[in-house]
């Protein structure tokens, strides 16, 4: 299995998946939509109805996304 998946997220997606960097106690509210679609991706978890980031949906953050680095250029 390639480690280096590539991910072409959403907007939205991309804010959520930033949002969940924070605790939980200091965010305010997720789209629970958009937290099942990262989840569906193990980009994220639930546990006990709430939402944190998994070590994936890091990396992937960290990487960015091939559509993201375009916009920038």
């Amino acid at each position: 299995m390639n480690a280096e998946i590539e991910h072409e997220l959403t907007p939205d997606q991309w804010e959520t998946l930033k949002a969940l960097r924070i605790p939980a106690r200091e965010r305010r509210r997720l789209n629970g939509m958009i937290v099942n679609q990262l989840a569906a991706l193990e980009l994220a978890s639930i546990s006990d109805g709430i939402a944190e980031i998994t070590k994936m949906g890091r990396k992937v953050l960290i990487r960015g996304s091939s559509r993201l680095l375009d916009v920038a250029a």
